[in-house]
């Protein structure tokens, strides 16, 4: 396990899709600022259906705070109508080694 790991805890993995006016608003820009910041790791991207998509990691307080910006805050010219989090698990290492814009 990485001294990242050890220091903080639990490592946690957790997928996530938004919804509302989340494209058009640099809403990926800011999601990856943000996870930066915060100093988790993972991706997001622009679905076709008009959402934003993506997955977080890191140890489990980042991920939460990361979280609560994904439902609540975002850029701030979107609007998040809902934010649904899927496969949220424990694991044992990072699968990334920074976060990034998928296209």
């Amino acid at each position: 396990m990485s001294a990242l790991a050890k220091a903080s805890g639990v490592l946690k993995s957790v997928d996530y899709e938004v919804f509302g006016r989340v494209q058009g608003v640099c809403f990926r820009m800011y999601t990856e600022d943000e996870a930066r910041k915060m100093g988790v790791v993972g991706w997001v991207k622009n679905t076709r259906q008009g959402t934003v998509t993506g997955q977080v990691q890191g140890p489990e307080d980042k991920v939460n705070a990361m979280k609560a910006w994904l439902s609540k805050v975002g850029s701030p010219s979107s609007r998040i109508d809902r934010t649904n989090f899927f496969n949220e698990k424990e694991i044992s290492k990072l699968d990334f080694s920074g976060f990034s814009t998928r296209y």
